[in-house]
């Protein structure tokens, strides 16, 4: 038999990878009649980011790592950049999460922000570095705002259908004795 514990990141987890694969789907389905104008937010690192600050324990690195490597070969992005920025972004949320647990959201929305601001200026540097192709940079640009602006509906969707909410300070000393 599987503890209780244990079983929680399971459920968590694969909750996680549900979510995350019907993301990818809609991502992937050719729904575009042509027109390219501006670009969808990245739902994925939304979620990934919203999981993480609000159920540090219950979402393993390899699984983000894993999703995003994933990813990468579905969208036909070189394999495994995207992947490291996201899973040393979402690590690095991840380390600070309990410092930032007591903050109002808008604090919480604005680390966000940078830290995905960072992470698309690092993989975008990486790109130019090694000579790979580069997206124009106005949609880039267009892509951060449209995901900083879909970061609270994704907490607020996360929170409504799945039940995804903030570590209490009693269950925080419980995975800390874990």
């Amino acid at each position: 038999m599987v503890d209780a514990p244990t079983r929680e990141v399971l459920v968590s987890s694969a909750l996680f990878t549900a979510c995350f694969m019907g993301i990818l789907f809609l991502r992937i389905l050719p729904l575009n009649s042509g027109f390219t104008g501006w670009p969808g937010p990245d739902l994925g690192l939304c979620l990934t980011f919203a999981w993480v600050l609000r159920r540090p324990d219950r979402l393993p690195a390899p699984l983000i790592g894993v999703l995003y490597l994933l990813e990468d070969i579905m969208l036909y992005r070189p394999i495994g950049l995207w992947a490291a920025f996201v899973l040393t972004g979402s690590e690095a949320a991840r380390l600070r999460e309990v410092r930032w647990r007591d903050q109002p959201f808008m604090v919480e929305w604005l680390r966000v922000a940078l830290l995905i601001g960072l992470m698309m200026l690092g993989y975008r540097v990486v790109q130019v570095l090694f000579l790979l192709p580069v997206p124009a940079l106005g949609q880039v640009i267009l892509q951060y705002i449209a995901t900083i602006a879909a970061y609270p509906p994704v907490v607020g969707v996360a929170r409504w259908l799945i039940g995804l909410r903030r570590v209490t300070p009693a269950e925080a000393d419980m995975i800390r004795y874990r």
